[in-house]
């Protein structure tokens, strides 16, 4: 058995109404899962890894179970899972830990892994943000307006979430190429970030659909070696099935057939 690896993956978008066959989509990611558990110590989920999910206090959503199952599988023999919610996956609460024995985070966390310090988050919080998309994600997280929405019966709600999905995708495609608008945000905070935490090696995210790595060089640096952190982009699961591996020496990336 070879060393162990650190695995990570985003934009799985899991049950979303585009994918021609939701179970296919579904069975992909299990296979995939289920090809990592000889050499995974670890697995970091990086957001929208569901289209949608809202968990009542004693209802969750239909579907995921063979996901959920592996998850659980892998859990239970030791790998460790972090989950970082996405913009589509907020509504996590305590099903899930509790459920799959996965470690649930929020926002941005830096970590130590296999020896290496990263810092990981989907993206979509990471400023500066639009006025619009800000004030989105703010109810979204609001407490009081979480308690409004569960009291809207799912009858409702779950369509209105899958065809604002929907609307969302084909109005809003990322380009397939470093020209993404965003990409210039998260390459100028990692890089103020950088200035500050000079010890990371790694800034990970999701969210842009894009595959991309870069050197960050701080401001004031105008050297780009070997020791520069740098910049990852995952891709996504929708078109590429793209996914990361860190094995304590080097970050690859890589695409599951």
């Amino acid at each position: 058995m070879g060393s162990k690896k650190a695995y990570f993956l985003s934009d799985l978008h899991l049950g979303a109404p585009y994918f021609p066959d939701s179970r296919k989509a579904e069975k992909r990611v299990v296979d995939f899962l289920e090809s990592i558990r000889h050499d995974a110590s670890e697995i970091y989920l990086l957001g929208d890894i569901l289209d949608y999910w809202y968990e009542y206090r004693y209802v969750v959503p239909r579907g995921f179970v063979r996901f959920f199952g592996k998850l659980a599988e892998l859990s239970d023999s030791g790998i460790k899972i972090c989950w970082l919610k996405g913009n589509h996956d907020i509504w996590i609460f305590d099903y899930l830990p509790d459920e799959l024995g996965v470690e649930v985070a929020d926002g941005i966390i830096e970590r130590d892994i296999l020896g290496t310090r990263f810092l990981l988050s989907h993206g979509d919080g990471v400023p500066p943000l639009p006025r619009t998309f800000r004030t989105l994600r703010s109810l979204f997280r609001n407490r009081f307006c979480q308690r409004l929405f569960s009291a809207i019966h799912p009858r409702w709600t779950v369509p209105f979430a899958y065809s604002w999905s929907r609307h969302s995708r084909a109005n809003g495609l990322p380009p397939e190429s470093d020209s993404h608008p965003l990409l210039t945000n998260l390459l100028t905070f990692s890089g103020e970030y950088s200035v500050t935490h000079p010890d990371i090696k790694y800034y990970v995210f999701g969210h842009l659909h894009i595959l991309h790595r870069s050197c960050i060089v701080s401001a004031g640096d105008t050297r780009n070696n070997d020791s520069d952190p740098e910049l990852i982009i995952l891709g996504d699961w929708i078109t590429r099935c793209s996914y990361g591996i860190f094995d304590g020496n080097f970050f690859t990336l890589h695409s599951f057939k």
